[in-house]
C-alpha cells in the first residue's frame, strides 16, 4: 500500500484529513515525540490533539506492519512459483491480517495432516475426480484403481476417505469461505458457557448456564469468562448455525446433478466440523477478548489520567501513616515541601491497643510541626487506624485538622524499590512507605510516577492483560499528563524527569546527577550542559521544564525558547515587559489582544500565538490546581451506621465497565451500578464521573455479611 492510500485510509479512521495525516507522520518519523507535536506544532498538524496524533501514530504502526506482513508472503508464494497478478493483487487489497492470512493459507508449510498423508498415498488425482463432479459412472469403482496396500490403502473405503480429507483441506484453506464463515459467526454466532461442574460453588456461578450473542458481548463477561475458563470452572464455545452455513458451502463447492456431490458434501461438512469451525471460533473468541483488551485498557488508561491529575494539596504538613496491626502504624511527618521532619511508629490497633500511648505521640507532632492533614493508607488495619484519627482530632480541638484515606496501591512497590532506597537509605520498607502516602496526598503526580503504572489499582481485569500491551498505553497516559502538567526541573525526581518529551531514564539521571553537582539550574539554556543531553533532546522537552528561579520569566512557562522571540514582541504590543510577567496590570492588558490579529501583525501562527498570550497571562500555572481537591474528615462511619436511604459524600475510586466504586468513609467501597449513575441514558459510567470526583450518593442496600454496599447517585444533589 503506498504511502497516499495509508494517509487516506487512517485519515478515515481517525477522522481526520490526509494532509494531517501525511504531516503528524513526517513530524513522527523525525523523531518528534507526540506531547512535542501537540503542543509545539499545532500549525503543521491542524491542531491536532494528542489523542489524535497518537491514534495516527497506532495505525500508522499497525498499517506498515501490515504492509510488511504483505511483501513477506508475496515473497513467500512467489519463491513457490504460485504467485499470479490476480492472488497479489488481492493480497495488497487487504485491510486485515486476518485478510491476508487467509491467502496465504493454501501456500503455507503445513505439518503433518490427514491431507497431506492422502496426497503421500497417491489419492490427489482421486480427490481431482471427485471434484471434476462427473455426472455419471462409480465413485467406488473409480477409488479401485488407487488401492496400494503398501501404503496403507487396502479398500475403496479408505481411498475415498483419503480423497475426501484433501477435499476437505482445499474447502478449508478457500480464503472467501472462511471469510465468509468468520463475519457470519461474528453476526449470528453466539457465546455459550456452562458450568464444569455445577456443584462447585465460585464467584462465576451466574455464567454456569449464559447465552449471550458474539456481537452483544460486554467486554467485561468476556475478560471474566475467559478468567472462569482459564481456572476450570467454566466451559466456553462459540455456536452458530451449521446448517446456513453449510447451504453457503455447498453452494460455492458442490456442483449438481452428479455422482460425487454427496461424497463432495460430507467432506464439506467435514470440512467445517473438523477445520474451519474450531478454527474461526479461535478467531471469533481472540477478536473478542482483543475489543475486550482494547476496553479494559481504556478503561485503566482514562482512570489513570484522572488519578495522576488529581488536585495536589499545597501549603499543608502531612502526617502519613502506613496502617498495620501487630507491627504498628509507622507514621512520617513531611513539610510543605514534601521534604521528611521526622519519622517513628505507634500501637493503637489491636493486638497492642496502647491508644493513649499514641494519642501523646500525636498530640506531640501536631504541636511540634503544626500538622494540618492525617494521610492514612488504605491497607490493613486502615479503618482501625481511621477511628484512632478521628477520635485524635475530636479531642485535640483544633479546626482545620483533618484526616483522609489515601490509596496506597503500589506504595509497597515503591517502598521495595531501588529508588526508594536510594531516596531514602535509613528508613525500612514500612517507613518509606508512610513518607510516600504523605507525599501523595501532597502532589500524586509526583509520587505516583515513581511506581509502574499497572499498580496503582485503578483498572478493571488489569491482571488478565497482555502486559506488554498494558505498559505501554500506560506509560504512555503518564507521559501525557506529566508533560500537559510540566515539572520543576530544579526539584523533579529522575522518574518524573525521565517522562518528560524526548528525555529517557539515563538522561533524566544525568540532569539530576549534574544538578547535585553542580546546584540548580538558573536558566533553561544551561540543560544543554547536561551530558548525552543533545540539540533533538534540548528541543523536546525544554519547553516541558519550568524554573521559577531563573531571571528570565519565560523560563517559568510552557512556552518554548524558540517563540521567546515572538513572546517579547506580543508583550511589546502592549507596552509591557518580561519584568511584569504575573502582573495583574499586564494580565489585564493581555486579555484584550485578539489573538488572530496578533498573528497575522507578528507573522505567526494563530495556535502559537494563542498558547503564549495564555503562558503570558498565567506563569507557572498547574492546570490541576483548577480541579476540585479531596475531600477531608474529621469523624468516621461503620458499616453498622449505614441505613437505606442515608445520604453522603464520597470520593470516587474506580470506574469500571458495569459503575463505579465510591469510597464514603467505611470499610468498604461502596459500588454505584450504571444503572444508578445517571436520571439520563448513559452508555459508559466515565460519561458522568472520574476517578477523584467527589460525589453525592444515597444508600440503596447494606450486606454486611457480605461487606457490599449498594448506593445511588439518581436523585442527589449531584
Amino acid at each position: 500500500m503506498e504511502d497516499r492510500q495509508l494517509f487516506h485510509l487512517i485519515a478515515g479512521e481517525a477522522g481526520v484529513t490526509p494532509g494531517q495525516v501525511d504531516k503528524t507522520a513526517a513530524l513522527l518519523d523525525d523523531g518528534n515525540t507526540v506531547p512535542f507535536i501537540a503542543r509545539y506544532r499545532k500549525e503543521v498538524t491542524g491542531e491536532l490533539d494528542e489523542v489524535k496524533i497518537r491514534l495516527v501514530e497506532e495505525r500508522l504502526k499497525f498499517y506498515r506492519g501490515l504492509n510488511a506482513r504483505k511483501e513477506e508472503v508475496i515473497r513467500l508464494i512467489g519463491e513457490q512459483g504460485k504467485l499470479t497478478e490476480e492472488l497479489k493483487e488481492r493480497i495488497l487489497k487487504a485491510t486485515r491480517v486476518t485478510g491476508v492470512e487467509d491467502l496465504y493459507r493454501p501456500y503455507r508449510q503445513k505439518r503433518k495432516t490427514r491431507a497431506s498423508v492422502a496426497r503421500e498415498k497417491g489419492l490427489d488425482p482421486l480427490a481431482r475426480y471427485l471434484l471434476a463432479f462427473p455426472p455419471s459412472g462409480d465413485p467406488a469403482g473409480e477409488a479401485q484403481e488407487y488401492l496400494d496396500p503398501e501404503k496403507g490403502v487396502g479398500t475403496a473405503e479408505e481411498a475415498l476417505q483419503g480423497a475426501m480429507d484433501i477435499v476437505a483441506e482445499e474447502i478449508s484453506d478457500d480464503p472467501d469461505v472462511r471469510g465468509w464463515v468468520r463475519e457470519y459467526t461474528n453476526k449470528n454466532g453466539t457465546v455459550a458457557v456452562t458450568a464444569r461442574d455445577r456443584k462447585t460453588s465460585s464467584v462465576y456461578e451466574m455464567y454456569y448456564d449464559y447465552r449471550e450473542p458474539v456481537k452483544q458481548a460486554a467486554p467485561h463477561r468476556v475478560l471474566a469468562i475467559n478468567r472462569g475458563e482459564r481456572e476450570e470452572f467454566l466451559r466456553v464455545s462459540i455456536e452458530a448455525d451449521e446448517e446456513i452455513i453449510m447451504g453457503h458451502i455447498a453452494r460455492k463447492w458442490v456442483k449438481t446433478p452428479s455422482v460425487t456431490s454427496e461424497i463432495v458434501l460430507a467432506a464439506a461438512r467435514d470440512s467445517y466440523r473438523r477445520l474451519i469451525a474450531p478454527a474461526v471460533e479461535r478467531d471469533v473468541r481472540g477478536g473478542l477478548t482483543e475489543k475486550a483488551e482494547e476496553q479494559a485498557v481504556a478503561v485503566f488508561s482514562k482512570n489513570l489520567r484522572q488519578l495522576l491529575l488529581q488536585s495536589p494539596v499545597k501549603g499543608k504538613v502531612v502526617l502519613g501513616v502506613d496502617p498495620a496491626y501487630r507491627t504498628g502504624c509507622k507514621w512520617a511527618v513531611v513539610d510543605d515541601t514534601g521534604r521528611l521532619l521526622e519519622i517513628g511508629v505507634v500501637y493503637p490497633t489491636p493486638p497492642q491497643n496502647r491508644v493513649e500511648e499514641a494519642l501523646r505521640e500525636f498530640t506531640r507532632l501536631a504541636g511540634k510541626y503544626g500538622i494540618n492533614v492525617i494521610a492514612i493508607g488504605n491497607g490493613t488495619a486502615s479503618r482501625e487506624t481511621e477511628q484512632f484519627a478521628a477520635s485524635f482530632i475530636s479531642g485535640y480541638g483544633k479546626k482545620d485538622l483533618r484526616y483522609i484515606i489515601v490509596s496506597e496501591a503500589g506504595a509497597s512497590v515503591y517502598s521495595a524499590s531501588e529508588l526508594a532506597a536510594r531516596e531514602f537509605p535509613d528508613l525500612d520498607v514500612s517507613g518509606r512507605s508512610a513518607v510516600s502516602i504523605a507525599r501523595r496526598l501532597q502532589d500524586p503526580l509526583a509520587e505516583l510516577v515513581k511506581i509502574e503504572p499497572r499498580a496503582v489499582g485503578v483498572g478493571q481485569y488489569q491482571h488478565d492483560l497482555a502486559p506488554k500491551r498494558l505498559e505501554e498505553s500506560l506509560a504512555a497516559v503518564v507521559e501525557s499528563v506529566v508533560n500537559y502538567v510540566g515539572c520543576d526541573l530544579n526539584t523533579a525526581s529522575a522518574p518524573l524527569l525521565a517522562y518528560i518529551s524526548g528525555i529517557n531514564s539515563a538522561v533524566a539521571e544525568n540532569i539530576v546527577r549534574y544538578r547535585e553537582e553542580t546546584g540548580r539550574f538558573k536558566d533553561r539554556r544551561h540543560l544543554k550542559k547536561v551530558p548525552r543531553l543533545g540539540p533533538k533532546t534540548f528541543e523536546q522537552c525544554v519547553g516541558f521544564l519550568r524554573i521559577p528561579e531563573s531571571g528570565n520569566p519565560l523560563d517559568h512557562t510552557s512556552i518554548h525558547p524558540e517563540s521567546y522571540g515572538l513572546a517579547e514582541k506580543l508583550l511589546g504590543m502592549v507596552d509591557g515587559s518580561l519584568e511584569r510577567v504575573g502582573t495583574p496590570e499586564l494580565r489585564r492588558k493581555l486579555e484584550e489582544v485578539e489573538p488572530g490579529e496578533a498573528a497575522a501583525r507578528l507573522g505567526a501562527g494563530v495556535p502559537t500565538v494563542r498558547d503564549i498570550l495564555d503562558s503570558l497571562k498565567r506563569p507557572g500555572r498547574d492546570p490541576r490546581e483548577d480541579l476540585p481537591g479531596p475531600l477531608f474528615r474529621s469523624d468516621v462511619l461503620s458499616l453498622e451506621d449505614l441505613s437505606p436511604g442515608m445520604e453522603l459524600k464520597g470520593t470516587v475510586r474506580n470506574v469500571v465497565d458495569f459503575g463505579a466504586f465510591v469510597d464514603i468513609g467505611v470499610k468498604v467501597d461502596g459500588l454505584v451500578h450504571l444503572s444508578q449513575i445517571s436520571d439520563r441514558y448513559i452508555k459508559h459510567p466515565m460519561d458522568v464521573v472520574s476517578v477523584g470526583d467527589v460525589v453525592d450518593v444515597r444508600v440503596l442496600e447494606v450486606d454486611t455479611r457480605r461487606k457490599r454496599v449498594s448506593l445511588s447517585m439518581k436523585g442527589v444533589g449531584n
